[in-house]
This record gives structure tokens, sequence and C-alpha cells, in this order.
């Protein structure tokens, strides 16, 4: 083997591996330090031009449990295998449970025209009534402005969330309008907040498709197994959605709760990669070597739930690897 075809060789695997790499480590999911290769991402396919760029989106749901939780026939934390179907022949005491979700977006900015897209509403259930239990509530809100000096050092600009302004939309939605100052092209923007709701039967929507491309979208929920919900996924080559049997620990810090108790559930996970803006043509990073372009009017529908007669609902509990995701 000659030494220049011996190099080229090299050359060749090397470049194979990076790419490999790349795909392996991104999107970074965890929130608070970009990585270098997103300092470094410039885009794919048809997204190289987009004025920003969503890297990474996530929203973890989890329910907040206490041993109160009953249907007058049993406590939620005596169910098993065995008796699950029992536990629903009477009405649900829902009153004792809530729904923290954990949000996150990271988004870089390409070009000077993107800084608008470092602008967002978070938009919350609270009824226009005066009852506390028909009001989520948005806390621990955090916005970092990540960006690079004229020495390529990473400079991290906490942004101050005491002055964004709230609208109601209706007599149910409130939207906080997030507007954060001095973005410039190249920069990385960081959200995280949490939305604590009272609401046991109903689950925000989850939108994969945005106006500007998005790396990666992931919807992880947790949900008891005594509450029954329809799951609406998108079908689509870019969502993959898995579903298996778990146990959910009660809140260990309520008043009324014991040590160690948990319940069977049920763990969604709901991921999107490479998703274009409807309408964009679409290159999907699989296909991209053979330079081959499906044209496609692209448009995936939110991943949705609907309780099943949150009232009186059947419990569902999995064995593993089988699934009651319904798909739309």
């Amino acid at each position: 083997m000659s030494g220049i075809f011996r190099k080229a060789l090299l050359v060749s695997v090397a470049f194979v591996l990076c790419i490999g790499t790349a795909n392996a480590q991104l999107p970074n999911e965890k929130f608070g330090k970009p990585s270098d290769l997103e300092w470094d991402y410039i885009g794919w396919g048809d997204a190289i031009d987009a004025d920003a760029i969503i890297l990474c989106k996530t929203m973890t749901v989890t329910y907040q449990l206490s041993d109160q939780v009953d249907n007058y026939n049993m406590n939620s934390s005596e169910i098993s295998g065995d008796n699950i179907s029992d536990f629903s022949k009477n009405m649900i005491d829902d009153s004792n449970i809530l729904v923290k979700y954990t949000v996150g977006l990271r988004t870089k900015i390409m070009k000077p025209e993107g800084a608008k897209h470092a602008n967002i509403d978070i938009t919350y259930f609270n009824a226009d009534n005066g009852d506390v239990y028909s009001r989520d509530e948005v806390t621990d809100m955090k916005i970092k402005v990540f960006t690079k000096n004229e020495k390529g050092k990473v400079v991290k600009r906490n942004v101050s969330t005491s002055s964004f302004a709230q609208e109601r939309v209706d007599d149910n939605y409130m939207v906080i309008h997030v507007v954060v100052p001095d973005v410039e092209a190249g920069s990385i923007v960081e959200y995280q907040y949490n939305i604590t709701s009272t609401r046991p039967t109903f689950l925000y929507d989850w939108l994969f498709q945005e106006c500007i491309p998005t790396v990666r979208s992931k919807c992880d929920i947790e949900i008891p197994a005594f509450l029954q919900f329809n799951m609406n996924v998108p079908i689509n080559k870019l969502i993959k959605s898995s579903v298996e049997a778990g146990r959910l620990a009660y809140d260990i810090n309520r008043t009324d709760m014991k040590k160690g108790k948990t319940c069977l559930s049920n763990h969604y996970k709901i991921v999107g990669d490479y998703i274009l803006p409807k309408g964009q043509a679409l290159t999907h990073n699989q296909n991209a070597g053979d330079g081959n372009k499906e044209a496609a009017e692209l448009e995936i529908a939110p991943f949705t739930s609907l309780i099943v007669k949150p009232e009186n609902s059947t419990p569902v509990f999995m064995p593993a690897g089988s699934t009651h995701l319904r798909l739309k």
C-alpha cells in the first residue's frame, strides 16, 4: 500500500469517526454549558441557511403523589399487578396529585436577523375564576446567554426574569413574554423553567416542529398507572416513541407520607431529531451521504394526550416491552 493511499485512507477513517462522534454527542441535553460541538455547529442540509436553530428542547413530566390519593376502595400505594384492575371501581380523589413539568430550551442564533428567536412565549393554565386549584404555577425560570469574546473565551450572562410581561389570552390561559436583550449572531441562549400543575388529568401538548429548525426535541413523561391516557404521537420517521412499565416514587417531603412507597407507572419517551419547519425540503442526516433530498411539505402534529374517563379511569399496567401508545 502506497504512503499516499495509506494517508488518504487514514484521513477518510478519521473523518467518518468525527461524524460518528458528532452524531453521538449532539445534542447536549444537559443544560448549563453548551458543548464545543454546539459552538461549531452550522446546521444540516436545508437548515444551514437558517437565521437560528433550536439545538435542544426537552420536557420532563413527573407526578408528585401522596398516599392520600385513593378512590375510597384502597390507597394507590397498595396497587400491585394482581389488584390494579380493582383500583378504579370508584371515583379517584385527585386533590393530592401534583404534576411537575421541567422544560429546557437551547437556541443558537446563526445570523443577526435571528436575534428575534431569542424571545419566546410561555403559555400556562390560569383560570380567571379566583380558584387557586385552577392555576398552574411557573417557577425557577433561568435564562442564560452564552457568547464568545474576541479571544474565543465563553462569556455567560444571566438574564433577569423579573421584568417579563404577562398577558391573559383568554379565560383559562396566561402567557409570559420572554424578551432577551443584547443577543447577537453566534450567541447561544438557554431557557429553563418549571410548571407545577394541580390538574393530574391534563397534560400540556408538546410541539416538535417550530418556525426554525430543531436538532432534537424530547418529551419524557412518567404517569401513574391508575391514570389512563390516550397518547397521540405523530407518525413520522423523525419521531421515535417508546413506553415501558416503571415505578413512580411518592413525594417523601409530604407530611402525610411514609418513605419508600412507589406505585406502578407508564413511562413514555418521545424523541424527534433534525426537524425542519413546515414547507422546507427535508434532508435527513442519515441520507446526507448519498446526496438525496426528499422534498416534502413536512407537517408534524404535536404530541398530545387525552385522559380516558378522568373520574373513573381503568388503570393500565404494562409488562415490560408492551405498549398502549395510540398513533395519530
